[in-house]
This record gives structure tokens, sequence and C-alpha cells, in this order.
């Protein structure tokens, strides 16, 4: 029988409805994860059509999963974090939501004081055990959303949850239905979702979800959560790697809306950023990121990767204002103590910094031969230069020039007798045997003293 869908608008044959698969023995992926070696990528060649959603956006776990990997957060810390969020996200919400946890008196007073506060966005949601208790707890806090951890890979049904499947899908959905008693929006946590089996368990467990919520009246949110990092963004990858037949698949085979489906992942490979912008180019609406990548073992994906790849993406910040990105950069630095990676992208110390004279050089000349963008404008980060051995002239006379706020006819070029002193200093350090680089505070002794003996 064909039927007209609403997702292509082109007749297609019925879809098959998958059905649990009730194994006997899990479903390990071995040929992939053969635990001994590196994980490897399977390709099939089956191409996902590509379908970015209308509205796409960020939501936030650095209250949540970031708390896991790092001392915890004051209650003042927390809501100065909240504050810088809501400033971060603009008048639209790009910065949709942030989860908080809610166990502790601590945790409860943070949230509250975040309430207090009445900011549109973001919108506070919480993160709890599945339990009657917890769902009563996050609707007497007046919060609509919670999230629950719904483990959907064998390695977690079989191993840790000592479950079979129709166990566990039992489980989960009795859970979501006390959720729906206690009139609590559920976000389904699917853990482990890239070493699941998608077809035999993710698929059959999403449509029941998708049936109750129907029936319910009341939406669920399906987060997708590469636990382990394992997903990646390649074209023509089998499942349950792939990030674009995982997203795809819950569209297609689950019908899960866009604005109901989310990416969660880590970076264990280095592919988060990849992978998150991936889900949101294949239909997801939502990825949920950590403030500077901070959370378990490698950290999630940082939120402030995320809202450059939207900006990529769309071609605009729409209100986000990302010149706060340095400001929660600062924050992390001098009221939390946290140290960054000084090569860390947009946020670390050295992230527009150069040292070598070839570099210094071309910004001596015009700053986007070397800047990746105008970094000043953007995030209130001017392009700069460390002095060190391998500066140079043009390298010298970039420091000073910025350091000084020269320009124009005031600006100092590489042929300046400054900077030729100067440079024999730096020369003579380094002859002398130092490794370290010029702090700012030394060179600017060493030029006062330049000018001093020019004045005599």
């Amino acid at each position: 029988m064909l039927e007209l869908s609403n997702k292509t608008n082109l007749l297609e044959s019925n879809i098959y409805k998958y059905s649990l698969q009730d194994v006997s023995e899990p479903n390990l992926y071995r040929e992939v994860y053969s635990y001994d070696d590196v994980p490897r990528v399977a390709f099939n060649h089956r191409r996902v059509p590509m379908g970015m959603p209308k509205d796409i956006w960020i939501t936030d776990t650095s209250f949540r999963d970031g708390q896991q990997s790092v001392e915890p957060y004051t209650v003042k810390q927390i809501v100065d974090l909240f504050k810088l969020l809501s400033k971060l996200s603009g008048p639209y919400g790009i910065v949709r939501q942030s989860e908080f946890f809610v166990y502790s008196k601590k945790d409860r007073d943070a949230l509250a004081k975040c309430q207090e506060l009445g900011l549109r966005f973001p919108e506070i949601t919480t993160w709890i055990r599945a339990s009657k208790q917890d769902f009563k707890l996050v609707k007497d806090l007046g919060v609509r959303e919670t999230g629950i951890l719904v483990s959907c890979s064998d390695y977690h049904i079989f191993k840790k949850l000592k479950m079979s499947r129709k166990q566990a899908m039992d489980t989960y959905l009795s859970a979501v239905g006390e959720a729906f008693e206690a009139g609590v929006m559920p976000r389904c946590h699917l853990e482990d979702i890239t070493r699941a089996d998608f077809y035999g368990f993710v698929v059959p467990f999403v449509n029941e979800l998708m049936k109750m919520s129907k029936d319910a009246g009341i939406p669920v949110r399906i987060r997708a959560c590469d636990t382990m990092g394992y997903g990646v963004p390649y074209g023509e990858v089998a499942l349950p790697r792939s990030v674009a037949g995982i997203i795809y698949g819950l569209q297609h085979y689950s019908d899960v809306p866009s604005e109901m489906l989310e990416w969660h992942g880590h970076n264990d490979f280095y592919k988060s950023v990849a992978n998150a912008s991936t889900a949101w180019l294949y239909g997801a609406s939502g990825v949920n990121c950590s403030l500077l990548g901070i959370g378990e073992r490698t950290g999630n994906v940082p939120l402030e990767a995320m809202v450059m790849e939207y900006s990529s993406l769309r071609g605009s910040f729409d209100g986000m204002d990302p010149t706060v990105i340095t400001e929660i950069a600062q924050y992390f630095k001098n009221e939390i103590g946290y140290k960054i990676p000084p090569m860390t992208p947009f946020v670390g110390r050295n992230f527009n910094v150069t040292r070598a004279g070839i570099h210094a050089d071309g910004l001596l000349k015009d700053e986007e031969i070397y800047n990746i963008f105008n970094t000043e404008k953007i995030l209130n980060r001017p392009v700069s230069v460390l002095l060190g051995k391998t500066s140079g002239l043009a390298g010298i006379a970039y420091w000073i020039n910025q350091n000084y706020s020269l320009s124009g006819e005031k600006a100092v070029d590489k042929r300046s007798p400054l900077v030729s002193k100067l440079k024999e200093w730096i020369d003579k350090e380094y002859e002398s045997g130092r490794t370290t680089t010029l702090s700012n505070s030394e060179i600017e002794g060493k030029i006062a003293e330049i000018r001093k003996e020019e004045a005599l």
C-alpha cells in the first residue's frame, strides 16, 4: 500500500514496523568493538538524505554532566554561569535549555535561585532517577521537563542491568508512564546508542514511547547519547556508529519529530563537534553541550564550538552574543580557578596568539592573513603575539603596536631603532640559555630602559 509521506511529500510504500528482538545473548558488535583493538569503522555504502530542521538549537549540560568531572560548582558559580548562558543565548533562545541535578540541597538551592532570575532562556530542566518520588520532586520544583536514563545497548542491558531486552523495555516504559502520571515531560536519554542494536531494540522501544506519548498527550524528547564517543560523521557508515543513520532512523522509522530529537556526544575520539553538526544536518533540532566541553572523561561537545558551528551553518548568530564566550572563559579562569588548556579553540590563552616571526610579519601587514576571523569583533579577543626566540623584528613591532595601542603614523614598523634594540636584547636572552617566552612586564621594562637611554 502506498501513502503520501508528510516528510518528503512523495508517495512511499508502507514503512516496515520493527519489532523487539528479545535475544538470549547480547549483541556486542565484536567485529567493530573488539576491545583489544581500536574500534573499527564499517561501511555499508547506504546513503542517508540530509535534512536540517527549520529550527536548530543548543542545550546545556554544564550543571549535570559537566559537574561530574570537576569540583562541584558553588550555588553562586552556577547562578553566575546561568546568567552568562542567558546572555549568550540571546532573545531567540538559541541556547534553549540547561539541565540541573536536584539530589542535594545545594542543587535545589541553585535551581531555585536561577528560577528567581526570571530569565526566559535557557529553560531549566532536570536529570533524575526514574522513580515516582523523583518525578514528584520535579513537579513540586515547578520544572516542566526532566531527563531519565534508558540505557539501550546490550552492554548495559545484559552486563550492567542483568536484564533481557524485554525486561529493560518494560522497565523503561513503566518509568515513562510514571512521569506522565506526575504531569512531567520525560526526556529519554538513550545511553550508549552507538553500541546498541538499532533495529532490534532502539527503534521498537522508541516506537512504543511515541505511542505512549500520543495516548497521554504529553511529548517525549529523545536524546541520542553517544556515551563513549564512538559515533562517526562520515557518509555511508554502517550502524550502530553512523550519526546520520541514527538520526535518520529515529525520524523515519520511529516518527520522532526534529524538535523532539537531540544529540548528546562525547569527545573520546575527537569527533564530538563533527558528530553534533552531523546530527543537526540530518534532522535533530537539539545538540547537547557543556561549557568548555567539560564532562566525563574527554568531555562533552563544547558549547562555544557549537555557537560557532551554528553561525557557520546558518550565516548568522541569530541574536547570540559570542563575546560572552570570552566572559565565560575568564569566569572559569578567575572565579573558578579552572585551567583552560592554552591551545583550546576560542577560549584558550594561545587561541589567536602567534610566536612565529613569519606569521607576525603577515599580521603586521594585514591581520586577516593569519587570523581565522575578526576575533576582536566576534569574541572581544584581539589577535596577539608572544615574544620569544623566533618572534623576529615583525613580531616585536606588532607586539609594541598592540600593547601600546599604536596605529597610523604613531605605529612602529620592523625598521624602527626601538625594535632593533629590543631584538638585540631578546637574542642575548636566548643565547644565554633562556627557554621561556618573555612576559609583558619584562618587555615593558626593557622598553622603558631603552627610552630612558635615548633621552640621555
